[in-house]
C-alpha cells in the first residue's frame, strides 16, 4: 500500500519490529516510536537491510509519560497531518512496583493509558484518512484481568501478573469502546505466545523453561500489517483476532457497560473528552 502512513509505538524490536518490516516490504512509510533511540536506529537499519528504499521516520517516545505523549504528537502531526494506521504495540510486563511520572501504578499507565492518550490525540489525523486504522496489542493474559479502578494510582500488594492482565483487558475494553465511537476501525490483537523482549524482566530460569513453546514475532506481525492494510479488513472493526490462537474475548472485554465506564474514566484520567456513542 505506497504511500500509507503508519505508526508503530515501540516498533524498534520483537513483534513491533517484525510489523515494521511487513509494512515497509508492503511500500508504506513506516514511523517507529519508542523510547530506546539506539536500538530504534539499528531496528531502521535492519528494515533498510531488508527492504531497500522503504521509507523510514523515527521519533522520541515515552508512554509513561503524558507531557510527553502530547510534545510527541504535536511534533508527530505537524509532518503528518493525515495518518492511515496507527499500532499500538508498545507494552511491557513489570516486575516491580513503580510509578509513570503522573502518579500511575506503571503497567496500567504505560501500557494502557498511555496509548489512550495516544490514540485519542491522533483520532482527528486518522478520521482525516480514507480507510484509517487502528490495531491494539492485546493478549490471552486479559482472560485473568479485572478492573479494579482504585488500583490505577496504587496497587499494594503489587503482584506483576494481575496487573499486567488488567492492563491487556484494558487494551480490548478500549479497543471495543472505541470502535462504536469512530469511523476509523479499531481492532485488538492476541499475538501468540511470542519470542519477544516482552519476557525481558523475567528471570532467566523461568524464561528457559517455556521459551520452548514460544512462536516467532513475524506470525503476528503479518497479522498485524494484515489488518492495516489489507482490503479483507478494510470494514472489520471491534474485533479480537489471534495470530496463534485461542482468540476468546473475555465475558469482561464483551461487557458493553464495562466497555463505557473504562473509556469514560481513562479519559478523564488522561484529560480527553470522552468520544459519543456512534453505533
Amino acid at each position: 500500500m505506497q504511500g500509507r502512513t503508519v505508526l508503530i509505538t515501540g516498533g524498534n524490536s520483537g513483534i513491533g519490529l517484525a510489523a515494521a518490516h511487513e509494512f515497509a516490504a508492503r511500500g508504506a512509510r513506516v514511523c517507529i516510536a519508542c523510547r530506546d533511540q539506539a536500538k530504534a536506529r539499528q531496528a531502521l537499519a535492519d528494515i533498510r537491510a531488508r527492504t531497500p528504499g522503504a521509507e523510514l521516520e523515527l521519533y522520541s517516545l515515552d508512554l509513561a509519560s503524558f507531557d510527553g505523549i502530547r510534545r510527541f504528537t504535536a511534533e508527530f502531526l505537524a509532518a503528518h497531518p493525515v495518518v492511515d494506521v496507527l499500532v499500538n504495540n508498545a507494552g511491557a510486563y513489570i516486575t516491580q512496583h513503580r510509578h509513570t511520572e503522573d502518579g500511575f501504578e506503571m503497567t496500567i499507565g504505560a501500557n494502557t493509558l498511555g496509548p489512550i492518550l495516544l490514540t485519542e490525540l491522533l483520532l482527528p489525523a486518522l478520521e482525516k484518512s480514507d480507510d484509517g486504522r487502528i490495531v491494539h496489542l492485546a493478549s490471552m493474559a486479559h482472560l485473568a484481568g479485572s478492573i479494579d479502578f482504585d488500583s490505577f494510582r496504587e496497587r499494594r500488594p503489587y503482584f506483576a501478573f494481575p496487573a499486567y492482565a488488567q492492563s491487556k483487558l484494558g487494551n480490548l475494553l478500549y479497543s471495543n469502546a472505541l470502535a462504536r465511537r469512530t469511523r476509523v476501525t479499531s481492532n485488538a490483537i492476541h499475538p501468540g505466545a511470542v519470542a519477544s523482549p516482552l519476557y525481558r524482566e523475567l528471570p532467566s530460569l523461568l524464561y528457559a523453561s517455556f521459551r520452548w513453546a514460544l512462536v516467532s514475532p513475524e506470525r503476528a506481525g503479518r497479522l498485524i500489517a494484515d489488518l492495516g492494510l489489507a482490503a479483507q479488513y478494510r470494514a472489520t472493526t471491534g474485533t479480537y483476532l489471534a495470530a496463534q490462537p485461542p482468540a476468546y474475548a473475555s465475558r469482561r472485554a464483551r461487557d458493553v457497560a464495562l466497555q463505557d465506564r473504562f473509556y469514560e474514566h481513562c479519559c478523564e484520567l488522561v484529560g480527553v473528552p470522552p468520544r459519543p456513542v456512534l453505533r
